[in-house]
């Protein structure tokens, strides 16, 4: 009897959850202040020049609102500012502070080190193709209708 191979949307999102909780509990007891996942991701998914609420909210694939949560909550922290958008009298730009900066620098490099340690435990071979399979293009999302 053969065991089904397990679904991979979840193993992915497993990894994910292992990097987050590594990443925010290794910069708390660095002594940073204490982030959630969701406040985590908008610094991902900020351009250096700074990006719109809608822009992030698009990024990280959640609504408006979540968005906006999330980077008020930064806001409150010190951790990101909001400045005049260029291209936009109406719009305003989501970029970090100082402190901000600092902060995703250290992030990235606690980030590499986690990343060592995993290249560690699973072969830094299987960490290079798993980064090379996820880097290739997908394109659009496949419609496939129910059978």
């Amino acid at each position: 009897m053969t065991i089904p191979a397990q679904n991979l949307p979840r193993l992915l999102a497993e990894a994910k959850r292992w990097f987050d909780e590594a990443l925010l509990a290794s910069m708390q007891a660095a002594g940073e202040q204490p982030l959630t996942v969701g406040q985590a991701a908008v610094f991902a998914a900020l351009d250096e020049e700074g990006t719109t609420i809608s822009g992030l909210a698009r990024r990280m694939g959640v609504t408006r609102q979540t968005a906006h949560q999330a980077v008020h909550a930064l806001i409150g922290m010190g951790l990101l500012e909001q400045v005049p958008d260029p291209a936009s009298a109406r719009s305003r730009l989501i970029r970090p502070t100082a402190e901000g900066a600092r902060v995703h620098r250290r992030a990235q490099h606690t980030l590499a080190v986690i990343e060592d340690v995993l290249a560690e435990r699973i072969g830094a071979g299987v960490v290079s193709t798993l980064r090379e399979a996820l880097a290739v293009p997908m394109g659009e999302p496949p419609l496939v209708e129910a059978p």
